[in-house]
């Protein structure tokens, strides 16, 4: 990477180091000296992804007075960081955090896995559980119904149904954010939705502010649009956005977009509470930036004590700072391949203009058949069966990976279908490879990140209950078992790169 695209002031960084917790030394281990630990330290966080990579660092002097220690210990450490890859500096434009060359990034986001593989392989990849029946088959016939008059059109609508968008828009409207049809574009998925809008707001070469870590399937897809991606580091466990580090962002990058997800983030599950959603609207309002807000989470509240915030874009009343995405895909099934866009109405006609040239619009079936769920009360009885199963799952893969892996650490999150773990200081990508040769699949955390950040985290889907569940837990414990003792090749090379 060129260049820095984020910063991190002198007494922020002193703040993560110092609350930074290790595992004590053991009996009649030496301590390494002063700079060793301190670059150590910010290697850590730069793995952890609470340092973002490609973020400038304090001067030699600054981080010196912060930390009290002499600035001969600083440039020390700041040496040994670059020797090791982890630092990269230019005269006139300072230092800023990298990952080592040749060091193996993911190269593309979550595929689910091959149906002939499920047998042998527990797939912990893809957080999609299986359809809420009776309601699919339902929901379809009651599309087939509804079918034979759009049989006689042609078939294409590029903004979508318009029994769809008004149904859409009329529950947009219930939970207190007023929208009329013309605000509404359904699309192809969630994917689909974002897709769409990095083309028309972020070019090639156009800053987007992304949480980090952040949904590995969206990084990719704005990497391959060619955005450059501005990494904010999120708060620890499951409080939510760092507004310190957005304003910081916002203020300093300047990005065309960016993307979050309020509603139980993926992967960490956090939930943002009102005060934080406010200033990053805010925020995003002064920056001139537009924010992309994905709640494809949000009817996926699994604990009935929750109070859910109001939603992102009730802070932007008039519309020009926030575009909501939502989609039928987690709260319902994969498979039906619906998603929507809630903007300002001129945004919506930019969006249906520039689709002309993509995919000319959705399968009319299938938005009949969501149309059928949200008509009827069906959507909310899918929603409440699929909310009772991943509620089991969790609480089953919760109970078993704190019996088979008890130095793992995680938030237990009060919905949508992840948990973010700590790997008790493996390396996830090996942990990924290894658990493939022990029938557990499992995305590693650089997928998630920006430029190989949370080599030390593993995601884990509420998508396994039960059995299967402690079974997943075992696997996971077998692979590593296999890593930390070093049993195949390359895995020495990893421990040290996350020790």
């Amino acid at each position: 990477m060129a260049q820095w695209t984020s910063a991190v002031g002198a007494t922020q960084l002193a703040r993560l180091l110092t609350s930074q917790q290790t595992r004590p030394a053991g009996p009649g281990t030496r301590r390494p000296p002063a700079y060793r630990a301190l670059a150590d330290g910010v290697r850590m966080l730069v793995l952890e992804g609470r340092v973002p990579v490609a973020a400038r660092l304090p001067a030699e002097r600054e981080l010196a007075v912060s930390l009290a220690v002499s600035r001969t210990t600083v440039a020390a450490a700041y040496e040994a960081l670059r020797t090791e890859g982890f630092l990269e500096s230019r005269r006139g434009a300072g230092s800023w955090t990298a990952v080592p060359a040749g060091n193996p990034l993911p190269a593309r986001g979550l595929e689910p896995l091959p149906p002939e593989a499920l047998g042998s392989m527990i797939d912990l990849g893809c957080a999609a559980l299986p359809a809420p029946e009776p309601w699919l088959t339902r929901a379809v016939q009651g599309a087939l119904e509804e079918l034979p008059p759009y049989a006689h059109t042609h078939g294409d609508f590029p903004a979508g149904l318009p029994a769809l968008r008004q149904m859409l828009a009329e529950r947009y409207t219930a939970r207190g954010i007023p929208t009329m049809p013309e605000q509404i574009m359904v699309t192809t998925g969630a994917m689909g939705a974002i897709d769409a809008i990095c083309h028309l707001f972020a070019p090639r070469g156009e800053r987007i502010a992304v949480e980090s870590p952040s949904y590995a399937n969206i990084l990719q897809l704005m990497r391959e649009t060619g955005a450059r991606l501005v990494p904010v580091a999120m708060s620890e466990g499951l409080e939510g956005w760092d507004m310190d580090r957005w304003r910081q962002v916002l203020r300093d990058a300047a990005p065309r977009l960016a993307y979050v997800v309020a509603d139980f983030h993926n992967p960490t599950g956090a939930l943002a509470d009102e005060d934080q959603r406010r200033k990053l609207v805010d925020a995003a309002r002064s920056a001139g930036t537009v924010v992309v807000v994905d709640e494809t989470m949000i009817e996926l509240q699994l604990d009935d004590d929750l109070t859910m915030p109001r939603p992102v874009c009730s802070f932007d009343p008039a519309g020009s700072t926030v575009i909501t995405v939502g989609s039928a895909s987690k709260a319902f099934w994969a498979g039906m391949r619906i998603g929507w866009v809630r903007a300002a109405p001129d945004v919506i006609r930019s969006l249906v203009s520039a689709r002309a040239y993509a995919d000319m619009g959705t399968p009319v079936l299938e938005q009949l058949a969501v149309n059928w769920l949200l008509s009827t009360g069906g959507w909310e009885s899918a929603v409440q069966v699929r909310r009772d199963q991943a509620r089991e799952n969790r609480d089953a893969l919760v109970a078993a990976v704190r019996r088979e892996l008890p130095d793992w650490e995680f938030a237990v999150p009060k919905g949508g279908l992840t948990l973010w773990a700590r790997a008790g200081g493996l390396s996830g990508s090996r942990l990924a490879e290894v658990g493939e040769r022990v029938g557990v699949r499992v995305p590693s955390g650089p997928r998630f990140g920006v430029d190989g950040a949370f080599e030390g985290y593993v995601r884990l889907p509420f998508t396994v209950g039960g059995a299967v569940a402690d079974e997943a837990a075992a696997r996971l414990a077998a692979a590593a078992r296999l890593v930390e003792t070093g049993a195949g090749s390359g895995v020495e090379a990893s421990r040290a790169f996350v020790a």
